[in-house]
């Protein structure tokens, strides 16, 4: 009888520690991340002559700085999401949960994503938010372009000196400052460059584009890795077309990638029967002629105001092919791949002036290198992408942006923005295969 009891005072023992270590564990990780955002805006370093916060809580602490960054991120998001922040406190939500969350829930949202997190490793929450904006459903389409991947490395201190000296030489030569996402991608071009021709690129990837759903994935090691749909618009700049990978054989009954190549990446085409009875080789829109006389006109160096950059330039097409542009040097502009990216992801434009000279604005119509507002550049950017979603070409977007900025509100909404812009255009026209991003679910 006695050893009974133990038995059943052991179990309770087991369960109750089982339970209360989880909970325990949630609910100090809330209260720590509050005192930590406390102590940053008391500015506790500063009575100790440490210079900086993040100096402070690693001699005080031991974190790492992206720790503390990372504590202080979630300590101030959940300040805006209280149910959150509440199951978080009870111990009803992980920490590394309520980490992932953040990122994406809002105060509409945030009673949907706990439950669609429940039962899953930390991991698969990373995977569950990744490519999602604030605000988005756990059953929202993945937006690529908001897809981060975390790169980790295990070296030597010679490994990681030539590494900074490599970092330094690129600055240098970039002109600027350049954030990790720009100096590991300028890092790869240098490796993947090869001889030096103004006609063609010095380096090639290769890109596949859904010719249904326009996702774009691009080859890495025998891997396709899907990356945002402003790549494949700069492929289309400069790109050359490659001939199809099913050539001789019957086409697929599902959707075929159709790919292009431009001066940074190499793209193919879908099977057609003509490819598949007589294969053909690359063809270049831009003529290599014509891709040598941009280049020595613009000095080799990117047309942005202020840009010096001259290491691997993209030209782009200032009218696009798609809105009727042409392949006349007019058309034509040499562009670092940060500055070609932000204009087809909208952050950024260019245009041709009643002069003819070409004309660089912000999202919200400003000057470049003037101050843009930052809301109203947001709210245009978004808007830009939304219609870019739904099927318009970039001409026709940012026909549709100028005529909402003229005939609506200063402080008009997204929402009012996009109503505008679909109710003056023929909204019948976009695909059905765009309204529904799920139709490549097989891919």
């Amino acid at each position: 009888m006695r050893n009974a009891t133990l038995r059943g005072e052991a179990k309770v023992a087991w369960q109750s520690t089982h339970e209360a270590h989880a909970k325990k564990r949630a609910g100090l990780d809330f209260e720590e991340g509050g005192l930590l955002l406390a102590a940053r805006r008391a500015e506790a370093h500063r009575h100790f002559g440490y210079g900086s916060f993040v100096e402070y809580i690693e001699r005080l602490l031991g974190y790492a700085p992206r720790v503390t960054h990372d504590k202080l991120r979630v300590a101030e998001a959940l300040e805006g999401l209280p149910h959150l922040a509440r199951e978080l406190e009870v111990g009803s939500l992980k920490y590394s949960h309520a980490r992932e969350l953040t990122r994406v829930a809002t105060a509409e949202t945030e009673k949907v994503w706990p439950e669609h997190a429940r039962g899953r490793t930390a991991r698969e929450v990373e995977k569950l938010v990744a490519g999602r904006r604030p605000g988005s459903w756990p059953d929202s389409p993945v937006e690529p372009a908001q897809q981060r991947q975390v790169l980790r490395f295990d070296v030597s201190g010679e490994t990681l000196a030539s590494f900074r000296e490599a970092v330094a030489k690129l600055q240098r030569e970039a002109g600027e400052h350049l954030d990790d996402d720009g100096t590991l991608l300028l890092l790869a071009r240098f490796v993947l460059g090869g001889a030096v021709d103004d006609g063609r690129s010095s380096y090639q990837v290769s890109l596949d584009v859904c010719e249904d759903c326009q996702r774009a994935r691009q080859l890495a090691d025998g891997e396709l890795i899907d990356v945002s749909g402003a790549v494949a618009d700069m492929a289309r700049c400069d790109g050359q077309r490659l001939p199809s990978a099913h050539v001789g054989t019957a086409p697929p009954k599902s959707p075929t990638p159709a790919t292009q190549e431009s001066p940074t990446r190499a793209t193919q085409e879908s099977p057609t029967r003509a490819t598949q009875e007589s294969p053909t080789r690359a063809t270049r829109d831009v003529p290599p002629a014509v891709r040598r006389g941009v280049l020595r006109r613009d000095h080799h160096r990117c047309r942005v105001p202020g840009c010096t950059h001259s290491r691997f330039v993209d030209i782009h097409h200032v009218q696009a092919k798609a809105d009727g542009g042409n392949h006349d040097p007019g058309n034509l502009v040499a562009l670092r791949g940060a500055h070609h990216r932000a204009i087809h992801e909208g952050t950024s434009m260019s245009t041709v002036g009643g002069g003819g000279e070409l004309v660089f604005r912000h999202a919200d119509g400003t000057p470049y290198g003037s101050r843009p507002s930052a809301a109203s550049s947001l709210v245009q950017t978004r808007l830009f992408q939304a219609l870019r979603n739904l099927g318009f070409g970039e001409g026709e977007a940012r026909r549709a942006l100028a005529d909402a900025r003229r005939e609506t509100e200063a402080d008009a909404s997204l929402d009012e923005l996009l109503r505008h812009c679909l109710g003056a255009t023929d909204y019948p026209r976009v695909s059905a295969s765009v309204v529904n991003p799920l139709r490549c679910r097989s891919w």
